[in-house]
């Protein structure tokens, strides 16, 4: 298998798995996601959907400028991720006020939805293990899988 071949399936399998468990801590762990998770999960998505582009056209230069967009798209999920577990940890303040999306209605039913929405703040870790946050948990898995793609994918060069 190619270095490049080898780059290909890591950007599909890196976050995937970083999806997997998130998801997976959202709806089987019942941990409800803040804004910022959210925002560290639309760099995922797009370096899925990137990543599964790069076998779908040739190999160069289109299916290199994919696994490039999904490797960046991984590093952003990454660098989201150290704002968002510096936030939690109190390093600096946050740009959000952690709202949750009404979809609309009458006022009864605006109001029924704001009520059974949980508070989810951006600051407030609800899981940790050995004091880190599933924010600080994508920071690390995000830019250390990011850099060893890279690292992968160059020594083929």
């Amino acid at each position: 298998m190619t270095s490049f071949a080898k780059a290909r399936l890591a950007t599909l399998i890196l976050p995937t798995a970083l999806m997997a468990g998130a998801l997976g801590s959202q709806y089987i762990g019942h941990l409800f996601p803040c804004e910022m998770c959210h925002w560290q999960r639309w760099p995922h998505y797009a370096a899925i959907v990137l990543a599964l582009l790069a076998f779908l056209v040739p190999e160069k230069p289109l299916g290199r400028i994919c696994v490039a967009l999904a490797i960046a798209a991984i590093l952003t999920s990454g660098a989201i991720g150290v704002f968002h577990a510096g936030v939690e940890y109190h390093w600096w303040k946050g740009i959000t006020r952690c709202a949750a999306t009404v979809t609309g209605g009458s006022q009864t039913d605006i109001l029924a939805q704001i009520m059974a929405t949980p508070m989810i703040q951006c600051d407030q870790p609800q899981w940790t293990l050995f004091g880190i946050s599933l924010a600080g948990f994508n920071a690390f898995f995000s830019i250390l899988g990011g850099l060893t793609i890279i690292n992968l994918w160059r020594k083929g060069a």
